[in-house]
């Protein structure tokens, strides 16, 4: 039985328990005994909270008929170690917080315990949350659970580590540049960036650049993710960033009024290369979109062609960070690992240039407008290569020599212009690794990303695939 727990969705648990088919109990100690086998391998896992067995004791006694239960009741969930947990450590990824204890949730996970799930863990994330691998002095490395060789990805590479691994169904991370949609695409899960401020980032760390950084769900199924949103999503009185709840219609389970228009392209798609088995993925994902009566066209938006929007992102969250490192890094220089040294060392971006950067973003809102004009959703590479060997090197790609922040290419643009985005799995490398495709749509149609989402998981060829640990 366990196995079969730990490989289902949020949704159907949350379904079993409201049935008294399987109790909260026997879920949580099946995710509890998941991450004693396989976390000493993955590290994906940092903490584990004290209080989840009971909170499941508590959830099983609710069961009873008649009983008005949450959406979630009895579920276990994961939240990445930057965002604050009452009473469970949230040490950041550095020694610098080694033993910090919040004393109050974020709001995202006071909402999703108040429908019913129950916190077991938290998750390893870099230092500070910033850096596109897991690895940081304090808690160490994380690794990919399709090839523990390789990387996860980040920020949000733990929570994704331990979903693909079968250690939680579902997760809470964040994202400032790649870090919910790369992380999912390397290990194979789903990741969903709303608009920005959909999500309130109170009780997240760090919060410069607002902006630009976005909380949201990790899990197995679109569903899941959906559901999550639902329940995370409307203001606090708290985060200034946060805005109107959405429509409780998040497209999943929903036909379309019309025919949908997507658009999807590939190689050439962002600025710089992409890996032919991406592109090619891509490509299957829109063939099955349009064999579902989607109306699909390939597209070329030269803005994205010839943005390197990557390095726009650098130009403007380093200098808007960097204050809040020096002041939390302030004598402990010692304990700094490379990401946070890299932003601590980078010179200060021209004023000149950081106004160029600023006026790129503006051109790029204004692309995304018009083509939205034309089309419902833009489907494309999550990130233009697959998870790569640890170690931050450069790589060759389809011919090309890049950077490793070439691997931000594809999704910096819909961070930078706050607009949401969905990653899932569509296909997988020769060599056996996770490829995703990304969804994106226009601002505040969460409903059209996930209704794609939705129809392409159904006709997914590498739906329900595991990694064998």
């Amino acid at each position: 039985m366990t196995n079969k727990i730990i490989h289902m969705d949020a949704t159907r648990m949350a379904e079993l328990i409201a049935k008294r088919e399987v109790s909260p109990v026997e879920v949580v100690q099946a995710h509890l005994d998941r991450i004693a086998e396989v976390n000493p391998r993955v590290n994906a896992i940092v903490t584990t909270a004290d209080g989840a067995l009971d909170a499941a004791k508590n959830a099983e006694a609710a069961v009873k008929p008649g009983a008005r239960l949450g959406p979630l009741h009895g579920v276990p969930f994961t939240v990445k170690d930057g965002i604050d947990t009452a009473g469970v450590l949230t040490q950041r990824g550095s020694p610098i917080f080694r033993g910090r204890v919040p004393d109050a949730d974020a709001t995202v996970v006071a909402r999703l315990k108040a429908a019913g799930a129950i916190l077991i863990a938290k998750t390893n994330p870099p230092e500070f949350s910033y850096s596109i691998e897991t690895d940081n002095f304090l808690t160490g490395q994380t690794n990919n659970p399709w090839n523990l060789d390789y990387t996860p990805g980040g920020s949000s590479g733990g929570e994704s580590a331990a979903i693909a691994a079968g250690m939680s169904p579902l997760g809470v991370g964040s994202d400032l540049s790649i870090s919910l949609r790369g992380p999912a695409a390397h290990t194979g899960i789903i990741g969903f960036k709303a608009t920005h401020g959909r999500l309130p980032m109170t009780g997240h760390w760090p919060r410069v650049p607002r902006r630009v950084w976005h909380i949201g769900p990790m899990a197995r199924s679109v569903r899941d993710v959906a559901l999550a949103y639902s329940l995370m999503a409307g203001p606090d009185g708290a985060d200034g960033f946060s805005i109107s709840s959405p429509d409780f219609d998040t497209g999943v389970g929903t036909e379309p009024t019309r025919q949908v228009r997507v658009g999807w392209l590939a190689s050439p798609g962002f600025f710089g290369p992409t890996d032919p088995e991406v592109a090619a993925t891509v490509k299957a994902a829109a063939q099955a979109l349009s064999g579902a009566g989607y109306h699909v066209e390939e597209v070329r938006l030269p803005v994205l062609e010839q943005t390197d929007a990557s390095s726009v992102l650098w130009q403007l969250q380093q200098m808007e960070s960097r204050p809040e490192f020096a002041r939390v890094t302030a004598g402990h220089e010692a304990q700094i690992f490379r990401h946070a040294k890299l932003i601590l060392d980078t010179p200060d971006t021209p004023i000149a240039d950081f106004v160029a950067a600023e006026q790129v973003v503006e051109r790029l809102r204004d692309s995304f407008v018009d083509y939205f004009r034309r089309y419902d959703a833009l489907i494309g590479p999550v990130t233009p290569f697959p998870a790569t060997r640890h170690g931050l090197r450069d790589l060759v790609v389809d011919g090309k020599t890049v950077s490793p922040f070439h691997v931000q290419s594809a999704t910096s643009p819909f961070s930078l212009t706050g607009m949401p985005a969905l990653s899932m799995r569509f296909g997988t490398s020769h060599d056996g690794l996770p490829i995703g495709v990304q969804i994106v749509s226009s601002w505040l149609a969460e409903s059209t990303v996930l209704n794609v989402a939705s129809r392409l998981e159904q006709d997914s060829p590498v739906r329900d695939l595991h990694p064998e640990l």
